[in-house]
């Protein structure tokens, strides 16, 4: 049985929508930010790509870098190497974006917090740490 009654992925979830609909109010929908987010961790990628590491077709991967390009988070440049393709690079917008979605976690996170008293958000913290560091483990096996 479950202890956990699987909350941890209930609060992520709920805070994935929260975070998501705040994103929606500046034109970023979730695939996009998925999109986004493959290419600032790996710069100068191509589509297909994209659509490995996110498990989009690429029909969609297509439609959501054009989106992108178009409202400036992604720049597209002429591969040298294969002048048919062309490798993807997150622009500074980009790189806000992260931070934006990150500030609104954390907003979130402290105003849902504040059931708790200092102490209690110090011993929440400390039993994350050690879930954190298990569940790394755990999936690099």
């Amino acid at each position: 049985m479950d202890i956990t009654q699987r909350k941890i992925t209930k609060i992520a979830r709920e805070v994935n929508r929260y975070t998501v609909r705040q994103l929606k109010k500046d034109g970023i929908g979730s695939g996009e930010l998925e999109v986004v987010y493959a290419i600032r961790k790996n710069p100068g990628i191509s589509q297909k790509e994209v659509c490995d590491i996110t498990g989009f077709d690429k029909a969609a991967v297509a439609r959501q870098c054009a989106n992108l390009e178009e409202k400036g988070y992604i720049i597209r440049k002429e591969n040298p190497e294969d002048k048919r393709c062309r490798k993807l690079y997150p622009d500074k917008k980009a790189e806000n974006l992260h931070h934006s979605k990150a500030n609104i976690e954390a907003d979130l996170y402290s105003r849902i917090l504040e059931v708790l008293n200092d102490d209690e958000k110090k011993e929440l913290a400390r039993l994350l740490d050690i879930v954190y560091s298990s569940t790394k483990e755990e999936c690099q096996k």
